[in-house]
């Protein structure tokens, strides 16, 4: 997706090899049906609500995770709503991120073995949970199915920017279904991810653990240039030169994550007809989240490049 260096930033939906891409965010949200009702307004077509569980060892019923979802499946990447459904770990874990803040509280790193993963970050010094099996089941047009995925977790309190995670897809033809890849906005795919941080240099060495690639440094502040897609650590005051109107509730603050478009024009079309405020600037557009998807920005771009702390 990147015109910049081709041969480092990979164009494909999931890692091989050794590869890791900025798989997915999620904003965690009260209201799951609000929201869908805002994403649409800003010009994505999200899917139906689903409910995550977890494979009973013993070979009982699914047992639920504590939380639903809905996504707005791009060609590379997506987005997703998190809302709590059932009091378990998971879910006080929810609503614990909530009391923060509302807003985006996830961002997962697709791997191609989360076996290797999860013993690489033990090996590494992080506390870990177990690896997780975790799925929810799915609508084709064929008929009812499972999206499937092996989930890897540190330990809560381990990054403290919220859930750090990284995952290996296991079917990867229910979860990118063509029929969910079409947005009125032109959205095609996730690139970067901001966050705001009270100690850059502490983050950057956790960041630096966890993701296996070293920072580069830029304007803003240390970068994580992956297989596919970037993450840019900043201080407060970076932040704020980037998206001045936004207000910061807490640090750590996931602030803002770019997503690649067809057409500016595009974009600036549906948010005008969804009363949606945005700046335009020369080659790419901000928007702050709807209120229903919590504090935070969108950053539309056509090309990679453009975006301000790439340049």
């Amino acid at each position: 997706m990147s015109e910049e260096n081709p041969a480092v930033e990979i164009d494909r939906r999931l890692p091989v090899g050794g590869e890791i891409f900025l798989d997915h965010v999620a904003h965690f949200v009260a209201d799951p049906q609000a929201t869908i009702r805002a994403l649409a307004r800003a010009g994505f077509a999200p899917t139906p609500i689903s409910v995550q569980v977890n494979p009973d060892p013993a070979g009982g019923p699914p047992q639920p995770t504590g939380t639903g979802n809905v996504t707005c499946m791009l060609d590379r990447g997506y987005l997703e709503v998190l809302f709590r459904t059932a009091d378990t770990p998971l879910g006080r874990e929810f609503d614990a991120a909530m009391a923060r803040y509302r807003g985006v509280h996830l961002a997962a790193f697709a791997v191609a073995d989360a076996g290797a993963t999860h013993a690489r970050l033990a090996h590494s010094g992080f506390r870990m949970q177990p690896l997780v099996a975790m799925q929810r089941p799915v609508r084709t047009e064929t008929g009812d199915d499972i999206a499937a995925f092996s989930v890897v977790r540190v330990a809560p309190g381990e990054m403290p920017e919220g859930r750090i995670q990284a995952l290996t897809h296991r079917t990867e033809h229910t979860v990118w279904q063509p029929r969910w890849l079409s947005h009125p906005n032109g959205a095609v795919g996730l690139l970067d991810i901001v966050i705001a941080e009270a100690d850059v240099e502490e983050a950057a060495r956790r960041f630096w653990r966890f993701l296996d690639r070293d920072a580069r440094a830029d304007h803003y502040g240390p970068a994580f240039h992956l297989d596919r897609g970037r993450v840019q650590l900043v201080e407060a005051a970076a932040l704020a030169r980037l998206f001045p109107r936004l207000a910061i509730p807490d640090l750590p603050l996931m602030a803002a994550y770019a997503v690649a478009v067809t057409s500016l024009e595009q974009v600036v079309t549906c948010l005008r007809a969804g009363y949606v405020g945005f700046d335009r600037h020369t080659d790419y557009v901000t928007t702050p989240f709807p209120i229903e998807l919590g504090v935070g920005c969108w950053v539309f771009v056509e090309r990679a490049a453009a975006l301000p702390w790439r340049r």
